[in-house]
């Protein structure tokens, strides 16, 4: 028997699953949770994991932690946080993508066993964080929140665009509960106020605040769209690597917007 709830409670229900499903994040027990619906909840989950992260990364200034040191410790607490998932994701895109054959990549996808391509990756994307976030000196936990929520709404938006590519999988029921692009509307408009937030704290960052917006929007596409192209559709594997290429990407993009 389904139990009825409150909308107020079963949002905060559809955002606890969210939030178990895509992170490690401790939550008490909690009975009855219905996980059908988290991907419309992951933006808001990313903006969560880019708040924590900048509260960390303000207690450690404060704590006089080198700004290098900090952007370290801060890119392994983001793995640990989401356990790791969605740069599980890349890495395996990353050996599936590496084969010549193209019938045979979602066979080496599902394949647990990482590969030297896999690993690569994930070489990649940790430096390419640590680095861009070591030139970023300004507003640190508005861009982790940024870029966290973008790369959440790329997943959305791939979820929507392109076809998944197997008959079951640990992405599969996202298609039936994000349909159309109305879907994605509450996900943009919450990255998009992080711009906005931008502009309030700092008019002189005007520029920054709108090409942040846009790269964000762009970066979040294009990534989709790029491994649709190569794969022709998505799966659980690819969304987790939509998630951290954006995420790398739109941090180094921010790193130019700073300094021009």
């Amino acid at each position: 028997m389904t139990v009825r709830h409150p909308w107020w409670k079963q949002h905060l229900l559809n955002m606890a699953a969210s939030i178990v499903f895509y992170t490690s994040i401790p939550l008490p027990y909690l009975e009855g949770l219905d996980f059908r619906y988290v991907a419309r909840y992951a933006p808001l989950v990313g903006c969560a994991i880019g708040s924590i992260l900048g509260t960390l990364d303000i207690g450690m200034n404060y704590l006089n932690v080198p700004i290098f040191t900090r952007s370290a410790l801060l890119v392994s607490i983001w793995v640990a946080m989401t356990g790791g998932l969605h740069l599980d994701g890349a890495m395996d895109t990353a050996d599936g993508l590496a084969v010549g054959n193209p019938k045979r990549r979602l066979e080496v996808m599902a394949d647990s066993a990482t590969g030297a391509f896999g690993a690569m990756a994930a070489v990649v994307l940790v430096v390419l964080k640590i680095a861009a976030l070591t030139d970023l000196e300004k507003n640190r936990w508005l861009a982790l929140m940024a870029v966290c929520g973008w790369g959440r709404w790329g997943q959305q938006l791939a979820i929507v665009r392109y076809p998944y590519l197997k008959k079951t999988g640990k992405g599969a029921f996202h298609k039936e509960v994000i349909r159309s692009y109305q879907d994605l509307l509450p996900g943009l408009f919450l990255v998009l106020s992080l711009s906005g937030l931008e502009i309030l704290l700092n008019k002189q960052r005007l520029l920054f605040a709108l090409g942040m917006a846009i790269a964000g929007i762009a970066i979040a596409t294009l990534t989709g769209a790029w491994f649709n192209r190569k794969l022709g559709g998505h799966t659980g594997d690819t969304y987790g690597a939509v998630v951290e290429w954006t995420e790398a990407l739109l941090l180094c993009v921010l790193t130019g917007l700073v300094s021009g």
